[in-house]
């Protein structure tokens, strides 16, 4: 990739840890994958968005408290190697100490795995899963002709333990980095739970591809697109799918369980939607920072966009500049709340650190992380179905 989502020189500079160049987002992930990354940059007032100038780190130190964290995870890593212990465990547990939130340390092949995923790959066993309110990690999504749906595993079932470590209360991206595991072929336990029902499936991971977009013509008036995640070339498919809709005919934009993906691509995506302007504001070590739609989407369509608590971080931004804007009437349940900018830095065993440096806004300056995006119409059970009524209230572009 390049442009928005890559650029050269990611890590430089003369210190012990090396601070990316890169800014992203970390999400909650329901690709298998785990994490997945997308960098923010200026746009310029046309509303095209340009990539941004390969920054050295030394332009780009961030604030006092995470030059600590960064400091303390690549000194804890050096000492633990020095020892002849694992340099990413002490990595992990100094930024577990700092109190970020979002702050995670991946190794070599787990960073370069989610990566690949951006790219609409992933190697997994083809579940997408969701934490209750219990805690409890329910199965969101199979896919079709995984592993896991070859196991008989269906959407709805509660996944207890991976390879014996009970899952319950833990963050899903923990619970999808055991799952995503070593490489494919290799063997993994799912404790699985379905009503009264408790059993283990042993299954074997497999590189698997990702189909993030599909459209269905609900009728002559309605098309809905279902975006699963941001991965690349997305924000394309949803533009080309309102091109190709019916004339007059609406867009429901299913965002439901998407945790984000690349920014650049949910920028296109709200591109497909508006004729330019404000997306969202960014903010990195206090300045602000904007990204902007590009020109010339449709804005004649009625578009309702259906989210839910699954619905995270890039997908949040596209949901919030929608209704911000006045282009979509959001229906569903309050979403995630996952805002925050991180950027990645590499530790001296080769493992890599993404410790939050921002958050980001929605166009009228709500704040995203922790707070997540409110529908305007509430609707949990028979949501899609409200939807579907709310569009064609809306009615065709008079």
């Amino acid at each position: 990739m390049s442009g928005l989502d890559r650029f050269a020189e990611r890590f430089s500079g003369p210190r012990r840890i090396r601070r990316g160049a890169t800014l992203t987002l970390v999400f909650a992930s329901v690709l298998v994958t785990g994490a997945a990354t997308g960098s923010w940059s200026d746009a310029a007032d046309d509303g095209r968005n340009e990539p941004p100038p390969a920054v050295r780190s030394g332009a780009l130190a961030p604030p006092q408290g995470d030059a600590d964290t960064a400091d303390k995870a690549a000194d804890a890593a050096a000492e633990a190697m020095a020892d002849g212990k694992s340099g990413e465990d002490a990595a992990e547990e100094a930024v577990s100490r700092s109190g970020d939130r979002w702050g995670s340390v991946y190794s070599p092949g787990e960073f370069q795995e989610f990566e690949k995923a951006l790219d609409g790959a992933y190697t997994g066993v083809g579940l997408w899963a969701r934490r209750t309110a219990d805690g409890d990690i329910e199965i969101s999504k199979v896919q079709k002709d995984g592993p896991a749906r070859r196991a008989g595993v269906r959407e709805g079932d509660r996944l207890r333990s991976v390879d014996g470590e009970d899952v319950k209360g833990r963050p899903v991206t923990e619970v999808l980095s055991l799952l995503r595991g070593g490489r494919p072929g290799t063997p993994v336990v799912l404790g699985l739970e379905r009503g009264t029902r408790a059993w283990s499936e042993k299954v074997r991971r497999a590189r698997l591809s990702t189909d993030s977009v599909m459209v269905t013509e609900v009728s002559d008036d309605a098309v809905t697109i279902k975006v699963d995640a941001f991965t690349k070339g997305s924000g394309e498919a949803v533009r080309t799918a309102v091109r190709d809709a019916p004339e007059g005919a609406g867009i429901l934009l299913d965002l439901r369980g998407n945790s984000g993906g690349l920014v650049s691509e949910a920028v296109t995506a709200t591109s497909a939607l508006v004729d330019g302007g404000l997306v969202a504001t960014y903010d990195v070590r206090g300045e602000e920072k904007a990204l902007h739609a590009e020109r010339g989407g449709d804005t004649d369509r009625p578009v309702v966009a259906l989210v839910d608590g699954g619905t995270m971080s890039a997908a949040e931004l596209l949901a919030g500049a929608l209704q911000d804007r006045g282009r979509a009437v959001v229906v569903g349940t309050r979403t995630f709340g996952k805002g925050s900018v991180q950027m990645p830095s590499r530790l001296p065993d080769g493992s890599v650190a993404e410790l939050t440096v921002g958050h980001y806004r929605t166009p009228s300056g709500r704040a995203v992380d922790g707070r997540g995006i409110t529908p305007d119409l509430e609707a949990e059970d028979g949501a899609e179905k409200r939807a579907e009524t709310v569009l064609t209230g809306l009615g065709p572009p008079s």
